[in-house]
């Protein structure tokens, strides 16, 4: 009797083994690529894709390496004379530091022939605030929203400042009260920060939302108090609570 349960179980096991193994096999070729399967029948445009990306891979660090570092080299060399002529009050000279002097060129050349250099991104601050001066507030604004921000604590905000500057000239004091408040946010230092609060207080005033105001002005005298534009903000803040 014992034999014979053996035998049966031996066979089960055979039987259940046997199974098994079919099933694996069935399994195994079920992964493998048929014909008339996805793979198969896209192997050879998988095979033109993953080319492709290499391709563009080495395409984009010879752009780095053989395109962009010569030319951002190149910007970087001939900025200088642009800047020192930005630096003077001289009208002349700034209008040189703009379309250049005929050895050097200006930003404006800098800003178009250099693009995705950080010269040229330099140059288009720079644009902006002397179109400033010369009341092409359009200009300004075109040449200023060009800029990508550098991560300056300084330079970041003060060209955000420009751009509201440029729409408070324009008598547009909802977008200047807009990027005044995005330039004070921008750095929690004690030059752009309350320079810009004060200029929002100021088109706060314009558009009479004098509770506005107050609160960038009283910004000013808690926060920093140390700043030049502490020095006269209680005056503000009481004409601005008088008309509340």
């Amino acid at each position: 009797m014992q034999i014979i349960f053996k035998s049966v179980i031996l066979r089960s096991e055979f039987y259940f083994l046997k199974m098994s193994n079919n099933q694996t096999r069935a399994a195994e070729s079920a992964y493998k690529p048929q014909k008339g399967s996805f793979f198969v029948e896209n192997q050879k445009s998988l095979t033109f894709i993953i080319g492709g990306i290499l391709v563009l891979v080495v395409l984009y660090f010879g752009y780095q390496k053989l395109y962009l570092a010569p030319r951002a080299e190149k910007a970087a060399n001939q900025i200088f004379k642009a800047e020192e002529y930005a630096a003077s009050t001289d009208d002349s000279l700034q209008k040189r530091a703009i379309s250049g002097d005929g050895a050097y060129p200006g930003f404006k050349e800098i800003a178009e022939e250099y693009s995705n250099t950080k010269s040229a991104n330099i140059a288009n601050a720079y644009l902006g605030g002397l179109y400033l001066r010369e009341g092409k507030f359009a200009e300004a604004i075109e040449a200023l929203e060009k800029y990508s921000d550098t991560g300056s604590e300084i330079l970041d905000p003060l060209v955000v400042g420009m751009l509201g500057d440029a729409y408070s000239e324009q008598k547009d004091y909802n977008k200047a009260a807009t990027f005044y408040k995005k330039a004070a946010d921008k750095a929690d230092n004690s030059y752009t920060a309350p320079l810009f609060l004060k200029k929002l207080g100021l088109v706060y005033e314009q558009l009479k939302e004098n509770k506005k105001a107050e609160e960038a002005y009283t910004k000013i005298k808690n926060s920093y108090p140390e700043s030049q534009e502490a020095a006269m903000i209680e005056g503000l803040i009481a004409r601005v609570k008088a008309e509340q």
